[in-house]
């Protein structure tokens, strides 16, 4: 599935990166959109079906959070596409590549939301510092690199909200 958002790349992008290696970062990039919208979208289930005595403070913070990350997930999707490749755009390509896992069926209480959505972001911020070298070091991509070094800032605030209430 992934193969052809990364084999159908415009060739007249010519912006100083070698054609194979914006494809090789159009590939980190669609890797990441799945595992971006796959949070996004757990984030607003745990919105939707948050209960309990804090329920108002976490549906309000879980809607901050799910909010932010729809932001991110479009501003993914037009790197990939300044880069003349094509994105992954359905939930059966998310959920082919994505890193992260849905829980489906499973209402966890409040405080376990919080801990799998932690979980999710610190593996998050793992792959994007993993990724941000790899575009800088082996694809020649500073602006890539920039971009995701941003993104891993926003997931670190995001997790550390999310760590906070854990504490």
């Amino acid at each position: 599935m992934l193969k052809k958002q990364v084999n159908e790349m415009k060739e007249n992008v010519d912006i100083g990166i070698e054609l194979e290696n914006r494809k090789g970062v159009v590939g980190i990039l669609n890797m990441l959109l799945a595992d971006e919208y796959l949070l996004y979208t757990k984030t607003r289930n745990y919105h939707w079906n948050v209960v309990g005595k804090d329920f108002k403070e976490r549906h309000e913070f879980f809607q901050e959070q799910y909010e932010k990350l729809d932001e991110m997930v479009d501003e993914i999707a037009e790197r990939t596409r300044q880069l003349g490749g094509l994105t992954v755009a359905t939930m059966n390509e998310f959920l082919q590549i994505a890193h992260l896992k849905e829980n489906p069926g499973e209402y966890p209480s409040d405080m376990k939301m919080i801990s799998n959505l932690l979980k999710d972001h610190e593996s998050t911020i793992k792959f994007l510092r993993k990724s941000a070298d790899e575009c800088e070091e082996k694809y020649n991509d500073m602006g890539t690199n920039d971009f995701l070094i941003g993104l891993m800032e926003i997931h670190e605030k995001m997790a550390w909200m999310l760590r906070s209430h854990l504490d």
